[in-house]
């Protein structure tokens, strides 16, 4: 069978990580390709830089789709650590739930994850795009520099802590706001901008009214003895 254009099923059983990894670097590869029996592998299809469509039936582990670059995956489970880690563009969905730091310095692309995120979603984020369908822990979006964070459920504590430019939609409660990090109104262009995001990551039913914006304060760009106690 041509794994290189041809829709491909991948079984984990059968295969090791190494060899299903290669296959979706090898050059010139296209096409759909399917991998089951995931069974918690760390660091599966991460790397990926082609036009693919993945879908991963089960749960992952730890970086899964990490580098993200072109490819469209799909993880039709879980998620461990650091899921869509610095992804540059493309798109990650996650069914289910991810763990700590999802998208952390991501560059570009989509990542929805369509249950909860655990602590430090968005962390160091760059220019990704972040919509979490449940809520998402304490200390997300900590260090924010670019890109946007939609949360339709909850935040825990230090949301946005030490925040650059990225804007932050939250639907529900927020336990505490991090450093520097303040509610800010809500615009024509933020409800244009937060339904087009919710939109294109699967729930355009929503109503942006509901959502409360949140960035920086911009106190803190610059370090400042007075400032001190607030670092």
């Amino acid at each position: 069978m041509n794994t290189l254009t041809d829709n491909t099923t991948f079984d984990l059983e059968s295969s090791s990580l190494r060899e299903v990894n290669r296959a979706l670097h090898a050059p010139g590869v296209s096409g759909a390709k399917t991998i089951l029996h995931p069974r918690g592998a760390h660091a599966l299809a991460a790397g990926v830089n082609a036009e693919l469509q993945i879908t991963i039936e089960g749960h992952v582990g730890y970086y899964a789709a990490g580098m993200n670059q072109q490819a469209a995956i799909t993880i039709a489970g879980n998620a461990g650590v650091g899921v869509a880690e610095n992804m540059m563009s493309g798109s990650v969905r996650v069914s289910g739930n991810a763990s700590q730091s999802a998208g952390a310095t991501a560059h570009g692309g989509l990542l929805v994850i369509e249950g909860d995120a655990a602590a430090r979603c968005g962390i160091s984020m760059k220019g990704v795009d972040i919509v979490v369908g449940g809520s998402v822990g304490h200390m997300s979006a900590f260090m924010a520099q670019a890109g946007r964070l939609v949360v339709r459920g909850d935040a825990g504590e230090a949301l946005g802590d030490s925040i650059y430019e990225t804007r932050i939609y939250v639907r529900g409660s927020v336990t505490s706001l991090g450093a520097d990090c303040t509610s800010k109104e809500m615009r024509p262009e933020h409800h244009q901008e937060l339904a087009e995001l919710l939109a294109s990551a699967g729930y355009p039913e929503d109503d942006t009214s509901a959502y409360t914006r949140y960035g920086s304060a911009r106190q803190l760009y610059h370090f400042t003895v007075d400032n001190a106690d607030s670092y």
